[in-house]
């Protein structure tokens, strides 16, 4: 089962200090990184910086398109230039067909503010509380939305991706 993750850290810094760490765990053979994206909001921007972490992930990762479509719908913003309009009303509820329903927007929008940031991490087969205790810093709230199988090929479907 696919798991889809949202950490949320007090500081505009704490999910981009994770790399390395979400690295060793993937090398040690402790999790399966299927997909990742930073979000930094520092305290005096009127928006949050976003970056998917590429390096992370292998062939099975979504496309930017999908962390664009979704950071829109949470933070009004689009990654990587995807565009928002007249289909995020339609992707809303393709969203809403695989888990990522609008409370789990709602949680995550709400949390998600001036002055923090936010690692969102696709992953298999994980334990969230294994991540936790690597994460470094004083740690980091955990928000989660839980993907089965079949939810994740819709996904991938949705955005043109194959499943591994």
């Amino acid at each position: 089962m696919s798991t889809l993750t949202v950490w949320k850290f007090r500081t505009a810094d704490g999910a981009e200090n994770v790399e390395a760490a979400l690295k060793s765990l993937q090398k040690e053979g402790l999790v399966k990184i299927l997909d990742a994206a930073v979000v930094s909001w520092p305290a005096e921007r009127s928006k949050p910086r976003t970056r998917q972490l590429i390096n992370l992930v292998g062939a099975g990762a979504l496309s930017g398109t999908f962390w664009g479509m979704l950071f829109g719908l949470i933070f009004l913003m689009p990654l990587l230039g995807a565009a928002i309009g007249a289909a995020a009303g339609a992707l809303g509820g393709k969203l809403a067909d695989v888990g990522i329903d609008d409370d789990f927007i709602a949680e995550v929008k709400q949390k998600v503010t001036p002055g923090t940031s936010a690692l969102f991490l696709l992953t298999l087969d994980e334990v969230p509380s294994r991540i936790s205790e690597s994460l470094p810093g004083d740690g980091a709230e955990l928000l989660h939305s839980n993907l089965d199988t079949e939810r994740e090929a819709r996904l991938r479907q949705i955005f043109g991706d194959e499943a591994e």
